[in-house]
């Protein structure tokens, strides 16, 4: 019972990483309305995991090593392979070097957080964390037909730089609900436009899956921190 336990969190993260590969295989064909909510996907099961772990009092070196690969794969190299396929590879080798860089700069902040994770405060991140930048350069991937080229590059290597640089970010970790609630909005938005368009046929089943166990997710924390509150 005790090793069931602690694998759930761990289960949460490695389906995490496989919708990340399967984005990548999405964008590869060009479907990136399909990657990009496969992203999605992975960003709610991202936001789940960690407190999963606590509220299970499970939580392990191998689960944050874990969080780690899997983050770099759904939200570093995936949305790099949508950034690439959608726009970079019509410029070759440049193209590729420049898409390139995002995956590259998310793992050393990957790294940089894992090593001052103890230092660090709970109050702020320092730079943009990976989840956010990837789920941004998802969105901006998904409009940038409809922005100068030279604006999506621009914001593409802002990204990159954000990541690495020295900003302090609030990290929100004392509001109950899960962490990066702005960007996971806006794809539920997002995902709910498409269906509303109705063009659920072209999307894959975990979408209708994933959203009402996500909200679902997002009330009992609501209401376990409320009760939490109430008996203090």
């Amino acid at each position: 019972m005790h090793i069931i336990r602690n694998s759930i969190p761990n289960l949460f993260t490695l389906a995490n990483l496989f919708f990340g590969f399967l984005s990548v295989m999405n964008s590869a064909e060009g479907d990136y309305k399909n990657a990009a909510i496969l992203i999605l996907i992975g960003m709610m099961l991202d936001s789940m995991d960690g407190r999963i772990a606590r509220m299970l009092r499970a939580d392990s070196e191998l689960g944050k090593e874990l969080d780690s690969l899997a983050d770099i794969v759904t939200f570093g190299v995936a949305p790099a392979m949508m950034a690439y396929y959608s726009y970079f590879s019509s410029f070759g080798i440049i193209g590729m070097s420049v898409a390139g860089l995002f995956p590259l700069f998310g793992a050393y902040r990957l790294a940089r957080f894992n090593i001052n994770a103890v230092k660090s405060s709970l109050k702020y991140f320092t730079g943009v964390p990976i989840t956010a930048a990837g789920g941004l350069l998802t969105l901006l991937t998904l409009f940038q037909l409809k922005m100068p080229g030279f604006v999506f590059v621009i914001a593409f290597c802002l990204l990159c730089i954000l990541m690495v640089s020295t900003l302090k970010i609030p990290s929100l970790k004392e509001i109950p609900l899960p962490k990066y609630g702005i960007i996971i909005t806006l794809f539920l938005g997002y995902a709910l436009y498409i269906v509303f368009k109705k063009e659920q046929h072209r999307f894959p089943y975990f979408i209708y899956v994933a959203i009402p166990l996500y909200v679902a997710f997002i009330g009992y924390q609501l209401v376990r921190t409320k009760r939490k509150n109430s008996t203090k």
